[in-house]
């Protein structure tokens, strides 16, 4: 994962409250936009992509 993607992650995990499970789930989606684009490491975009398919609260 690239230091951005880590930051990114770090950032909103801490930020929204997120629990492990939370953050695995974001990681693991990811990893499989990462995989299916063909890219070894996870790149922000990978993760501001499966923070987009996450259900957010009204208000949050």
């Amino acid at each position: 994962m690239d230091p951005g993607a880590r930051k990114l992650l770090s950032d909103v995990t801490a930020r929204r409250r997120f629990s492990a499970r939370s953050h695995s789930r974001v990681l693991r989606v990811a990893r499989s936009i990462a995989d299916l684009a063909g890219r070894a490491a996870i790149a922000r975009a990978d993760i501001a992509e499966a923070l987009s398919y996450r259900r957010w609260p009204a208000g949050g």
